[in-house]
């Protein structure tokens, strides 16, 4: 299926965590958008990896996603390297999307930066018209996605540009809290994680009012982008 946005996260949760704003925003809009899950987040303290597929298809519902695969690369152990590139360029080419999101280039889980890198050197590649790729046996032409956005995580990034959510903010927190067994629940007899607390959801919302303020926006969710980009009109920028 030919996307517009097609997002990737180095586990589930991690599109919904920080671009489900942006992505709800444009599922609206009609247009058409999938994910891919680079790993099934075995490595979780809490849950499992059956939970994870099945609240990931809950969060694919709610964020009206088209398409959403899983690589099943190895959670905490996947390599920068030319198989798992070429697992990725397959994704970029079958999707054929105008936009890639992908994670943050640094972060406090080193799988995070790790994934972002490898997106944004397949979304090259993909362009490449001698690197051969097939899916189910037919040949895949290049595909360069016209832009790289990495959605800004754990860390507090200066993001290149920020995207009003404040619409979408409520259904977001929904997209996010589907995935129950790794979000807060008093009933959980589960290890508590840094993202388990109750106040974590105040965090989110901080986090977006934190990079919607300068912009005069009340929430939004902020994008960096690593390469130079352009405007035709100056007033598109007010």
């Amino acid at each position: 299926m030919k996307l517009d946005i097609l997002a990737f996260g180095a586990h589930p949760d991690d599109v919904e965590l920080s671009a489900a704003g942006t992505l709800l925003h444009y599922a609206a809009q009609g247009k058409a958008i999938g994910a891919v899950d680079l790993t099934e987040g075995e490595l979780g303290t809490r849950g499992s990896v059956a939970s994870r597929y099945q609240e990931a298809e809950a969060a694919s519902q709610l964020l009206g996603l088209k398409v959403r695969s899983n690589l099943r690369m190895p959670d905490g152990f996947f390599e920068h390297n030319q198989a798992n590139l070429l697992r990725i360029i397959e994704q970029i080419r079958l999707h054929r999307p105008e936009i890639v999101m992908a994670n943050a280039l640094s972060d406090r889980h080193p799988d995070h930066g790790r994934a972002g890198r490898l997106v944004a050197e397949a979304c090259f590649l993909a362009g490449l018209r001698k690197i051969n790729t097939e899916h189910n046996g037919t040949a895949q032409e290049p595909h360069r996605p016209r832009m790289v956005l990495h959605y800004i995580q754990d860390f507090q990034l200066e993001p290149s540009v920020v995207f009003d959510v404040t619409p979408f903010v409520n259904q977001k927190l929904a997209c996010v809290k589907a995935y129950k067994t790794q979000f807060f629940d008093p009933n959980s007899k589960e290890p508590n994680t840094p993202i388990s607390g109750e106040l974590f959801f105040d965090f989110l919302k901080g986090r977006m009012q934190e990079m919607g303020r300068p912009a005069g926006l009340d929430y939004a969710e902020g994008f960096v982008i690593n390469r130079r980009f352009a405007v035709k009109d100056l007033f598109d920028l007010i």
